[in-house]
């Protein structure tokens, strides 16, 4: 069974840094899209960040030049590096992975439990 464990949120004051990474876990033939989403109170989920399996990014214009996605395959772990915080950045993070589960070429979407991320002022 594939499971995603997300960690490295917390509460930091506003310009502070926080680096999020997400573990992916169980039987897995192949990996391609890794995501982060948030979603704050109020509000609907919003994709962050995406990294596809050819190394393509791409980011959602608030957080451009302030955060940097990057993925170890090897470790099979995803991160989210987060500089420039801002109170507006304070959300439940999610990890999101498109991968193969099995020899098969079906793909499946697994989400990580969330990881909160506060900002103060």
């Amino acid at each position: 069974q594939v499971q995603l464990v997300e960690s490295g949120g917390g509460m930091v004051q506003a310009g502070g840094s926080l680096r999020l990474s997400c573990a992916v876990s169980g039987t897995i033939f192949g990996i391609n899209a890794m995501s982060w989403y948030r979603q704050a109170p109020g509000k609907e989920r919003e994709l962050v960040a995406a990294s596809t399996s050819g190394g393509r990014t791409n980011y959602a214009d608030s957080v451009k030049g302030r955060f940097t996605i990057s993925r170890d395959n090897f470790k099979r772990t995803l991160y989210l590096q987060m500089n420039s915080l801002k109170p507006e950045d304070t959300a439940v993070y999610y990890c999101n992975v498109e991968a193969r589960p099995s020899y098969y070429p079906d793909t499946y979407v697994y989400w990580g439990q969330g990881t909160q991320v506060t900002v103060s002022s």
